[in-house]
C-alpha cells in the first residue's frame, strides 16, 4: 500500500501563484554569466540543455506575472499593448524546441531580461492606469 504525501491545490486562477514573489537574483545573475559567454561551446549538449530548461521554466514564471499586471490595466492603455507584444513574442519563443547549444540558451536569457523589463514598467505604472480586477 501507498499512501502519498502530497497535497494537489486547486487554484485555477493562479491566486497563490500570484502572491509569491520570483525568486529574482539568482535568475538575473545566470542570465548575465549566459550572455557573457564567448566563443566555442565548452559544456556538453545535455548541460545547455538543463540551463536552458531552467531559464524556459523561469520565463514561463515571469510571462505569468506580466500577463497578470498586464491585465489591471485598461484595454487601450499603452503599457498593456506593449506587454501584449512582449507576451506574444515570449509564447513564440517559449514554443521553440530547445536544443543542447548556447545559442539556444542565450536566446532564453534575453527572453528573460525582456520579460523582467516590461514586468518592471508594469510595476512603475501610474495607478490611475490600473483597474480593480473584475470578479468571475
Amino acid at each position: 500500500m501507498h499512501t502519498s504525501t502530497h497535497t494537489v491545490l486547486y487554484d485555477p486562477q493562479g491566486l497563490i501563484e500570484a502572491e509569491l514573489p520570483l525568486d529574482r537574483e539568482p535568475y538575473e545573475c545566470l542570465v548575465k554569466a549566459v550572455l557573457a559567454w564567448t566563443g566555442p561551446d565548452t559544456l556538453a549538449e545535455r548541460d545547455y540543455e538543463q540551463i536552458a530548461l531552467e531559464l524556459t521554466g523561469h520565463a514561463r514564471a515571469i510571462a505569468s506575472d506580466v500577463r497578470r499586471r498586464a491585465d489591471q490595466l485598461p484595454k487601450n492603455s499603452g503599457p498593456k499593448a506593449l506587454a501584449d507584444i512582449v507576451l506574444r513574442e515570449a509564447e513564440g519563443r517559449l514554443s521553440t524546441t530547445l536544443e543542447g547549444t548556447v545559442r539556444c540558451v542565450q536566446n532564453r536569457a534575453r527572453l528573460i531580461r525582456a520579460l523582467y523589463e516590461r514586468l518592471d514598467r508594469l510595476e512603475t505604472a501610474p495607478a490611475s492606469e490600473r483597474v480593480a480586477p473584475s470578479g468571475g
